[in-house]
């Protein structure tokens, strides 16, 4: 089996999250088959992408022809349609793709997409308006929620926790956090470890359950 991170990926939908992962993952190298049956939207893309079709992708056969079977990985990055959505993941199920992504627009639809055999379901709209409105309160510099419910932050250590080490705070059992990283004024990002004193002016990285993390960050 080839490296899974160069092996070929096919994209199908090319709405703005299905373009701008087929854009990243041909600009990283990687080779993409992308489908969408719009014919205006894929001559759009002519060129910047290394293989396009303009193709129905509801249809077995059709994927067959497009080659569709040989490829480990794919995406279904179809939003709007979610007919259309759930019918091609059935398809790629049916046609034994190793390692099936799903875009989804509400967990409803998700978990169906979960149940009939997505090995991976992702809520690009949702989980960026998360991202956002955290940083937007002001307690959080970044958010990344890594799964359902494990987050992790950017954000200033709490006035109680400054000039005490990590290993000495209790953080982890107070808060049920961990400090994954420490930023100082005008440095680098660091690993924190046991001895690791915080400071006024500090960036940290703080990891833990997402309603955990949204708990530490509100100390700030």
């Amino acid at each position: 089996m080839a490296d899974k991170k160069t092996d070929p990926v096919v994209v199908i939908g090319l709405g703005r999250f299905g373009t701008s992962l087929a854009l990243e993952l041909t600009r990283r190298g990687t080779e993409v088959l992308a489908i969408d049956n719009r014919p205006k939207v894929a001559q759009s893309l002519a060129g910047q992408i290394t293989h396009i079709a303009t193709a129905d992708s509801t249809d077995l056969e059709t994927l067959r022809q497009l080659g569709v079977p040989d490829f480990y990985r794919a995406v279904v990055a179809i939003g709007g349609d979610l007919e259309a959505s759930i019918l091609t993941t059935s398809l790629l199920i049916e046609l034994e793709i190793d390692d099936i992504w799903a875009k989804a627009v509400s967990r409803q639809h998700g978990r169906i997409l979960g149940r009939i055999g997505a090995h991976h379901v992702v809520f690009p709209e949702h989980d960026m308006g998360e991202r956002v409105a955290h940083m937007v309160t002001g307690r959080m510099l970044d958010f990344m929620q890594v799964d359902e419910n494990f987050a992790m932050a950017k954000t200033r250590p709490p006035k109680e926790y400054i000039g005490v080490p990590l290993g000495r705070s209790n953080l982890r059992r107070k808060y049920g956090v961990t400090v994954v990283a420490v930023k100082s004024v005008e440095e680098e990002f660091t690993y924190a470890g046991s001895d690791t004193e915080l400071a006024y002016g500090d960036v940290i990285i703080v990891s833990g359950r997402t309603e955990d993390v949204e708990r530490f960050a509100d100390l700030t």
